[in-house]
């Protein structure tokens, strides 16, 4: 005789359980309060690459294309269309590796003008000519890290240093261009007894010996 079947009774499967949404940390909260406030101070200034049956062609990554172009020229410091495009047309030599434009290193290059905030076209081009020693030195830092002798070790590191060096020396100038040579002299406290005074300039002492005074 035939055994009888056996009935399988399969369970149904439970619904997951629900998660509480995550909590941000008060530090994290104050975090993403400094980020908004940054963000919102100035418009983003983006470049979009876009290929099509014409070719490869760039332009502002906004809605409008008047917007993305004025947040553009803001974020280069100008007025001038065609000092934007020249510029622009030199970042994305900058910053592509191949033919083709790269928009990732081209917006690279181009959120590091803008946080500079360059206000006029010498501080642009001198913001432009900072990101590109940081990615060459990028490039000879990367190149250092994976040498295979002693020559390579030693060039990779010559040229690394002089860029390092570049650097620093391109931000001392951007200093500079901004103080526009004028030197500020700050005095954190000065104190005056009762029945003194306070001279501001240069004093004339005489010395001791009755010769010429000395100036302070």
């Amino acid at each position: 005789m035939p055994s009888p079947r056996r009935k399988i009774a399969l369970a149904s499967p439970q619904p997951p359980a629900a998660t509480e949404p995550y909590k941000p940390t008060p530090a994290e909260k104050a975090a993403l309060t400094r980020y908004v406030a940054r963000g919102a101070q100035r418009p983003t200034a983006r470049i979009r690459v876009a290929k099509g049956k014409a070719g490869i062609s760039t332009g502002p990554d906004h809605p409008d294309l008047g917007t993305g172009t004025v947040n553009l020229l803001n974020a280069l410091g100008t007025a001038s269309l065609p000092f934007m495009n020249g510029l622009l047309s030199q970042i994305t030599n900058v910053a592509s590796q191949g033919r083709d434009p790269d928009e990732a290193g081209i917006n690279f290059v181009l959120s590091v003008v803008d946080g500079i905030e360059p206000r006029d076209e010498v501080e642009a081009m001198l913001a432009v000519q900072m990101a590109a020693v940081h990615l060459a030195t990028m490039t000879f830092a990367r190149r250092l890290a994976h040498v295979e002798n002693l020559p390579q070790q030693e060039g990779a590191e010559r040229a690394f240093n002089k860029l390092a060096r570049t650097f620093t020396t391109q931000i001392e100038a951007l200093k500079r261009y901004r103080s526009d040579g004028k030197h500020t002299v700050r005095v954190e406290r000065v104190t005056v007894e009762a029945g003194g005074q306070a001279v501001v300039g240069a004093v004339s002492v005489r010395s001791p010996g009755g010769g010429a005074p000395d100036k302070i």
